[in-house]
């Protein structure tokens, strides 16, 4: 079941507005998105999550979705900065749900703000750059040039959703290409590409919040994923699990058995 249509909301920042939603009543949960994608790639949680009693907040990054590509800067610290402006916005501490890079800005929150962050959830995290990142990222940083980047992203998406798909896999994937391919929004996102996840890295001993590490078994990301979870399920002291039958999207491959970890986990940390 997903979501239905929400009113996107925009939360001004000095340099531009960063689009959202709102949907559900309760504890806040901040949901955000990772390079490419759009805040709906958490579509299939969001009603669980509202069932269970949070409050939900899905953000767009920067340059990305109806936010604005007037930033002079895209990242990790960035993404950060806009995860906090959000949180001062709401006016109350929130979970962290960061997909991909999200998850590194989620790391900077909570080592920087603690006092804005009830816990962390990290999906297909990039919370350290990869150790085969020396040999990728030349090859990503030429793929993603603004000339042909919406085309091989199109190609890669294959990829990123390998085992299951999420029912509407074709109209999402065609959705995320045209919403790229907007004027200013293929730069963006080109942009973006370019993060380097140094500055999670850097601060990432200064987590204390509870943390959760959801990692597909398919994620190419990763040369090893399940040496990742454990990683950063070690690093943080948290918890992790992998998810089956999914690859770098698990909330919206997978979002049942994801849900099946968060629920428990949010609901654990609010009873400690």
């Amino acid at each position: 079941m997903t979501n239905t249509t929400q009113q996107t909301q925009f939360l001004q920042t000095a340099e531009g507005k960063i689009s959202y939603d709102v949907q559900g009543k309760g504890p806040l949960v901040i949901c955000v998105a990772g390079m490419g994608d759009l805040r709906s790639s958490y579509r299939y949680m969001v009603p669980g999550l509202v069932a269970a009693g949070y409050k939900v907040v899905s953000m767009d990054l920067r340059g990305h979705g109806e936010s604005d590509t007037t930033f002079s800067s895209y990242g990790d610290e960035d993404t950060a900065n806009d995860i906090i402006a959000m949180i001062e916005h709401c006016k109350e501490p929130a979970t962290i749900i960061g997909n991909s890079m999200a998850a590194g800005a989620g790391v900077i929150v909570a080592a920087n703000r603690p006092e804005l962050v009830r816990d962390l959830v990290f999906i297909g995290p990039f919370v350290r750059e990869p150790k085969n990142s020396k040999y990728v990222k030349p090859i990503l940083n030429f793929l993603t040039l603004p000339l042909w980047a919406p085309k091989s992203f199109n190609m890669m998406l294959p990829m990123w959703f390998k085992g299951n798909k999420p029912a509407d896999y074709k109209e999402y994937r065609k959705k995320l290409i045209e919403n790229m391919k907007r004027p200013g929004y293929t730069k963006a996102f080109s942009l973006t590409s370019r993060t380097v996840h140094t500055a999670s890295e850097r601060v990432i001993d200064r987590v204390k919040v509870p943390t959760l590490a959801l990692v597909g078994t398919f994620d190419p990301d990763f040369p090893n994923p399940k040496a990742e979870m454990e990683w950063i399920k070690t690093t943080l002291h948290g918890k992790g699990a992998m998810i089956e039958n999914a690859s770098h999207y698990p909330q919206s491959q997978q979002p049942e058995k994801v849900l099946e970890y968060v629920i428990p986990f949010l609901k654990e940390n609010r009873n400690a």
